[in-house]
């Protein structure tokens, strides 16, 4: 019988899947954060889910676990399944299917009082030991439904009357739901929604299927939530570093994902260090809203100009801002320019590089020659996509030394490697 174990705390399993999914698989003996037989609980909690894409292979040194998702096989995110499942208490579970039996008629509107006469009167009169549900509880309960849709309130006098809502209608093009629950943030929710349509199509298949993004959900949708409210929040972040977690609190500006990866950032302005600063959301393990910012729509016109020299999520910008006035403490740009060479038949190459540029300028020095020019706040970012240019370029000029002369010894050492000879 497959292990199934539904989750009540989901920041838990988030963290093992994260280690075991992102960070690869660790033997029994490599994971050091619990114990041995936590280890194999959370294991197995997690092959319930992703059985499907999990395989292994034996070593001298022991069984080697590792997960294999190959999108052109796999139309669906498979992490969502962790998001779908959720514990209750007895109390819980029996109290959701009273009250959904109560008022299993749209029609049917009943004041809370009557509710609980339903419950004590016709439910649990038969049981020698009865589950007790007080007002206070089944207001509770009844608030979270409403909350998520399950119910509606009316309003009749000084009684607030409780029904059914009607069943979800979506709409025919299921496509649209599919791209969205593949591509977009939070997209879970668009899973959720599919999983009550019946014989839905499957329409795509991506090269490039980012899909550990499935476990940052709550924490987007939160974050979500407070840019919409244009508050503060606290967040707890936990750094790899140092193996250790330190509250901030920060507002949140934008969510920046990246295109290379699919790693999401939170892009904030941290009042206590003065400065705009990112944090990755998968590092993000709590978040609790705070009071709102007034000058939020200043920052976000602040961060709106910086982005015009953002290559990647990295910004020197120390800033103080109060009572709508700003004071820009430090602000480091640093020029990157190099030239390449295209030859005929390769329009391809410039074509890359006008779609590719983000915040540079691409000129047309004579029929084969192009210069790429800009002005960014850490050239460190741009080197990776820079590499992809390599025995094109002819010249490079970066302001900042440390990383031109970095990458010319790195060319250097791969020149080396392959024994061939090389003039960086």
């Amino acid at each position: 019988m497959a292990y199934h174990e539904l989750i009540k705390n989901f920041e838990r399993i988030r963290d093992y899947m994260r280690e075991f999914y992102l960070y690869g698989f660790k033997s029994r003996e490599e994971y050091n954060k619990k114990s041995a037989r936590s280890y194999d609980n959370e294991r197995r909690r997690i092959e319930s889910y992703l059985g499907d894409y999990m395989g292994f292979h034996q070593t001298a040194a022991g069984k080697n676990i590792f997960l294999s998702i190959d999108s052109r096989n796999s139309f669906h995110n498979p992490l969502y399944k962790a998001l779908k499942a959720k514990s209750f208490t007895d109390g819980d579970i029996t109290l959701h299917f009273i009250l959904f039996d109560i008022l299993h008629m749209e029609e049917q509107r009943l004041s809370i009082d009557e509710i609980i006469d339903k419950i004590d009167n016709e439910y649990l009169c038969g049981f020698t030991s009865p589950i007790l549900f007080d007002k206070s509880t089944v207001r509770k309960k009844l608030k979270e439904y409403m909350e998520l849709g399950l119910l509606t309130a009316s309003r009749q006098g000084r009684q607030i009357l409780y029904s059914r809502t009607g069943p979800a209608k979506l709409p025919p093009f299921t496509d649209m739901l599919e791209f969205f629950s593949e591509t977009a943030p939070c997209g879970v929710i668009g899973s959720f929604l599919l999983d009550k349509t019946e014989n839905h199509t499957k329409y795509f298949t991506f090269k490039h299927h980012y899909i550990t993004h499935a476990l940052e959900s709550e924490i987007l949708c939160r974050l979500f939530e407070a840019i919409s409210e244009k508050r503060c929040v606290s967040i707890i972040n936990y750094s790899r570093r140092t193996g250790r977690h330190r509250e901030w609190r920060v507002i949140p500006l934008k969510i920046f994902i990246s295109v290379q990866s699919g790693r999401c950032y939170l892009m904030s302005y941290n009042p206590e260090l003065h400065c705009m600063k990112s944090y990755r959301l998968d590092y993000i393990t709590g978040i609790k809203p705070l009071e709102p910012f007034h000058e939020f729509d200043r920052l976000r016109e602040i961060l709106q100009q910086i982005q015009s020299h953002m290559w990647g999520i990295s910004c020197n910008v120390s800033l103080e801002i109060s009572n709508g006035y700003e004071k820009i403490k430090e602000f480091r740009l640093e020029h990157v320019e190099f030239t390449l060479r295209i030859e005929t038949g390769e329009e391809y190459i410039y074509q890359r590089l006008e779609r590719e540029k983000r915040c540079g300028a691409v000129e047309r020095s004579d029929e084969h020659t192009y210069r790429f020019t800009a002005d960014v706040f850490d050239t460190n970012e741009m080197i990776p996509w820079i590499r992809t240019f390599i025995c094109r370029i002819t010249s490079m000029d970066f302001s900042n030394r440390t990383i031109e002369n970095q990458f010319r010894q790195d060319l250097e050492a791969m020149y080396q490697l392959y024994e061939i000879g090389g003039d960086c």
